[in-house]
């Protein structure tokens, strides 16, 4: 089925690399009109010649700037929240800006940006958030997580409230939870580990591969279309069996 986002208007964080990219990507070739922002300005240059309509630099962690893009964009349907961070290590690692820029960025970013654009969504009768969560914090603990974990319940904590407070209103708000996924953050994070770096994050997926960033837009793009109409403040489980 093609044209599933045809007509609608999605804001996508984090839009650079990652999940937040392929979301991007995905929406665009789905019919949406796509505002892709992200800090790394000059990563998002190509997004246009995958469809995405407009780009722009966006640092999610300052409200005023937040606020200044909803503004200027107005109306919206579709809203997907994928900035975060993955701080490694226990309570002992984390140190109180760890645990501050961890909540900044991976909670009230969302807040920012759900508050800013809710208001335009609301007036226009409706809409769909879809917030990247993570199976670790929402459904099972994974060692060295600490204060990530931490957020990512928060997160899911977040979504079901905002679900709740406007499901008569029109709006859907809907929280994904991936295992470990394939993307240059998790790259990274394994090189960091040596030789046996990738190998670990491989071996603790029961389906014996890691995700792709790909896999986890075609469940972002389910919760942003009207074939999910009867789904809300639900968090979605992809995570290649990881917590089972």
């Amino acid at each position: 089925m093609a044209g599933r986002l045809q007509g609608k208007r999605a804001f996508v964080t984090a839009a650079a690399a990652g999940i937040g990219r392929a979301c991007a990507t995905t929406f665009a070739r789905e019919g949406a009109h796509v505002f892709a922002s992200d800090i790394d300005e000059s990563a998002l240059a190509d997004l246009r010649k995958a469809g995405v309509a407009e780009t722009f630099k966006l640092d999610v962690l300052n409200t005023e700037a937040v606020n200044e893009a909803a503004k200027r964009i107005g109306k919206i349907d579709i809203l997907l929240n994928a900035a975060g961070f993955v701080h490694h290590g226990t309570v002992l690692e984390c140190s109180d800006k760890d645990w501050d820029f961890s909540f900044d960025l991976n909670v009230k970013s969302m807040h920012r940006t759900i508050k800013a654009f809710l208001p335009a969504m609301l007036a226009n009768g409706g809409g769909s958030i879809v917030n990247i969560a993570s199976a670790a914090g929402v459904l099972k603990a994974a060692p060295n997580r600490y204060v990530y974990a931490a957020t990512k319940a928060a997160v899911a904590a977040l979504t079901r409230a905002v679900a709740v407070d406007f499901i008569a209103k029109g709006i859907r708000c809907n929280c994904i939870c991936p295992g470990t996924i394939e993307t240059p953050s998790m790259l990274g994070r394994a090189a960091a580990q040596g030789a046996d770096g990738m190998k670990n994050f491989v071996a603790r997926q029961p389906l014996g591969r890691l995700g792709t960033a790909d896999e986890i837009a075609s469940l972002a793009l389910y919760l942003a279309s009207d074939e999910s109409s009867f789904t809300t403040g639900g968090a979605h489980v992809a995570d290649g069996g990881w917590t089972l």
